[in-house]
């Protein structure tokens, strides 16, 4: 069984949990609405990475559930708010809930998990401290996603985003906005299963360290994948960022470096039509595989694995740490 099948196995888990906190106070002609999201799947990696935390640093999968339903939750009801700011239409290779049930439906949709999310908290160990996790990880994600979407090259016309969008992009802008729109929600995953636990501060940091380097190892191979993944597997359209006029894709990004004057402002001249079509996303992926960006990029994902690698190690030997392990090589080199 391989590292994925392993953690969705753990991660599975929480399944009931989650069911149990969002059918709390909701209406029997919502329930559909509420529970399409966490119907579609997912691999679960949020909620194992808090219960083999937890079990690594000496706590209880008991005392992890909870806190481990929460992170799901809380990347669940991310996904929802990203598809209604994207207007995305299909995600896991199924229908959105605004695209079944509208934006009004979805954005409710999403208030409840919110809700949901605090009851979890509230039946975990040392609640308080939880809570000011989660607080601070949500509003990370949020400044993340803003930076994101700051970064986007054209297509949205609000007088607030053409006027504080980023034509220049560098590497450590890219780093910053996928270390809180991606690595804040797996560092803080990481870190609520040592906080269940009662981990002590250096375990704990130990934690943070690491789920923070596999957080952005994992969005920069989920960039890599936009760009050269199968569509059957990576269950959405291949070249995404490039209709959605991203900068912040570390392939895009890097392979500006690489390209003559020329091509270069061609790549961008397609990111910045306000409609990029079919033979725009040809051209532009053409231009980026004629680069070195998909290399540098692996290499770029390598470091924080190795760096994961580095801190994780600093736990004492287990199964459990294995796993932890077997995660971080994994990692940027999945295919889907």
């Amino acid at each position: 069984m391989n590292v994925v099948a392993k953690l969705s196995e753990i991660g599975k888990k929480v399944d009931p949990v989650i069911e149990r906190y969002l059918m709390k106070s909701l209406s029997d002609e919502f329930k559909e609405v509420v529970l399409h999201q966490v119907r579609t799947g997912g691999k679960k990696i949020r909620p194992a990475l808090t219960i083999t935390c937890c079990k690594a640093v000496g706590g209880s999968e008991e005392d992890a559930l909870p806190i481990a339903a929460a992170m799901e939750l809380i990347h669940n009801y991310s996904l929802i708010f990203d598809d209604i700011i994207d207007h995305g239409e299909y995600r896991r290779g199924k229908p959105t809930v605004r695209k079944l049930y509208g934006d009004v439906m979805a954005m409710l949709a999403g208030l409840h998990y919110r809700e949901a999310i605090a009851e979890a908290i509230n039946d975990s160990k040392n609640s308080k401290v939880l809570h000011e996790l989660v607080a601070k990880t949500i509003k990370d994600i949020i400044e993340g996603e803003r930076l994101d979407i700051l970064f986007e090259q054209a297509g949205r016309r609000e007088e607030y985003l053409v006027k504080h969008r980023k034509l220049t992009v560098t590497l450590s802008d890219y780093l910053n906005m996928v270390s809180l729109k991606t690595g804040a929600l797996i560092r803080a995953s990481c870190v609520a299963g040592g906080i269940v636990a009662d981990a002590s501060e250096d375990e704990i940091e130990i934690l943070d360290n690491y789920g923070m380097s596999i957080g952005i190892a994992f969005q920069i191979a989920d960039d890599i994948l936009d760009i050269f993944g199968e569509e059957k597997r990576i269950g959405k359209k291949k070249g995404k960022d490039i209709i959605e006029h991203k900068l912040g894709n570390v392939v895009i990004l890097l392979s500006l470096s690489y390209l003559s004057n020329d091509k270069r402002r061609k790549l961008l001249s397609i990111l910045r039509k306000d409609v990029v079509s079919d033979k725009d996303v040809e051209v532009a992926m053409e231009l980026i595989s004629s680069t070195k960006a998909k290399e540098e990029a692996y290499s770029l994902g390598a470091k924080y694995v190795k760096q994961a690698l580095k801190f994780v190690r600093e736990l004492p030997p287990s199964n459990d740490r294995k796993l932890l392990e077997e995660l971080a090589e994994f990692i940027i080199y999945r295919k889907f």
